[in-house]
């Protein structure tokens, strides 16, 4: 059983982090919301308050198998700024484990050398700072153990990659049918 962690940092996009978190749960997926900000209360970027699961330093990486990083400003820089979060992206990528990003986010992973030679998409206005990918302009892509997304309106599309990634393709389709989703 998968289980994935979502990481919070003050001014992140709700929609993309908590439709993620949604799509998840409804997979029975375990699934933590985690701060990185040193409170268990989070506000992101329109200021919508959401209480989280852990802190940082709680979190046991070794138990995780998926690394969710939602977009949103100032939270993308919230989360590149944390120490211990990209010692362990680093590691999650070298070990071949799954690493998320969305909107600004992949932008992180460009600037860790995380994205060479890989299919990524991002934000518009962010394409550049996706270093070696080859940059797609969709809503979500998969490449090996990387999952990227465009924004906010393609969040749905990016947490049914990650639902098909960690279940496979027919978890997706129901997924889809049950929540009405249109292509």
């Amino acid at each position: 059983m998968s289980k994935v962690g979502v990481f919070f940092g003050t001014g992140y996009e709700e929609i993309e982090a908590l439709a993620v978190v949604d799509l998840l749960r409804r997979e029975n997926i375990e699934t933590e919301m985690i701060s990185v900000t040193g409170e268990m209360t989070v506000t992101g970027s329109h200021g919508i308050a959401v209480g989280m699961d852990k802190l940082i330093e709680e979190a046991c990486f070794d138990s995780l198998d998926v690394i969710v990083l939602p977009g949103g400003m100032p939270g993308t820089k919230k989360l590149e700024a944390c120490d211990e979060l990209m010692k362990q992206v680093d590691a999650f990528v070298e070990k071949g484990k799954k690493v998320c990003a969305i909107c600004a986010a992949p932008s992180i992973l460009g600037h860790r050398g995380h994205l060479n030679g890989k299919k990524a998409t991002a934000y518009p206005g962010f394409e550049d700072q996706l270093t070696g990918a080859e940059v797609l302009c969709v809503p979500a892509v998969t490449d090996g153990n990387i999952i990227t997304g465009r924004g906010m309106g393609c969040a749905v599309e990016f947490g049914l990659a990650i639902v098909e990634a960690l279940q496979g393709k027919e978890k997706r389709e129901a997924l889809e049918e049950k929540i009405i989703f249109m292509h």
